[in-house]
């Protein structure tokens, strides 16, 4: 934490003079809120929570900031071709995250902008196939096929599951196994019931490690897994922008003449 704080201060030491006000000074140079609050934003920004112990900590960081920037001045270090080329460069991050910052201001999102890219990845998401299926399980072929001749004979499917199966997950609910990928069922039972057509059973048992299956399918539908708006708001939101912000800089750049 005080590294952080330390290279946090060393940026705000150098970034520019600032309106004295009440506070630290240093050889009668005087350290500003203005510093601390610009210290502070950005440790906000990283997520980081600032309170009153903090802040004293920042004051702190910008006096040791200020005393080494007083020291550096006299040895002359100001002035070497390195600092100078920091220095720029520290301004021009500076004020590229400001430049961003107004775009952003200026060109708020709306609820049809995020709504509209919504709609194209929810049209993006590749549909899935479930099925609606019933079984009753069952310890033996013989007991499977005596339930396929029960049920010829007219006897309700979800009588016998209650009657007969041994999956006590789905026993009391007729067999029924709700809405599902043919993946999330082993490969024997998945076969035997992709190949059925709505509302059909199987003319024969179906053997998994389980024990041997009557499945009956009682629907099929395909749909597009996507999340609710809002579960995706703020990944969506920065995806949209940060599109924008990407074509607001290259056509800055392509207006700009730029050598290499």
């Amino acid at each position: 934490m005080r590294k952080i704080l330390l290279q946090t201060a060393l940026v705000a030491a150098f970034a520019g003079s600032a309106i004295a006000v009440a506070g630290p000074s240093v050889n009668g140079q005087p350290i500003s809120d203005a510093r601390v609050d610009a210290v502070v934003k950005m440790m906000e920004a990283q997520g980081q929570n600032v309170n009153p112990q903090a802040r004293d900590q920042i004051k702190d960081q910008l006096v040791t900031a200020e005393v080494l920037r007083q020291e550096a001045v006299k040895k002359g270090l100001d002035k070497s071709p390195e600092f100078n080329a920091e220095l720029q460069n520290m301004q021009a991050m500076a004020l590229a995250n400001r430049l961003i910052k107004d775009y952003e201001k200026a060109n708020p999102l709306s609820e049809a902008d995020l709504k509209a890219e919504y709609d194209k990845l929810a049209a993006s998401v590749p549909e899935t196939k479930q099925f609606h299926a019933r079984h009753i399980l069952v310890k033996s072929e013989a007991e499977a096929k005596s339930v396929i001749d029960a049920l010829k004979k007219g006897k309700s499917f979800d009588k016998l599951a209650k009657e007969k199966s041994q999956d006590p997950g789905s026993k009391a609910n007729g067999g029924d196994l709700g809405w599902q990928e043919a993946g999330t069922f082993v490969a024997p039972f998945s076969e035997a019931m992709s190949k059925l057509a709505k509302g059909e059973v199987t003319a024969k048992p179906v053997k998994t490690e389980y024990g041997w299956h009557v499945i009956k399918l009682d629907d099929v539908r395909t749909q597009r897994n996507v999340p609710q708006l809002e579960e995706i708001r703020p990944q969506l939101t920065q995806r949209v922008m940060g599109a924008r912000i990407e074509k607001y800089v290259a056509e800055l750049k392509a207006k700009a003449q730029i050598q290499q």
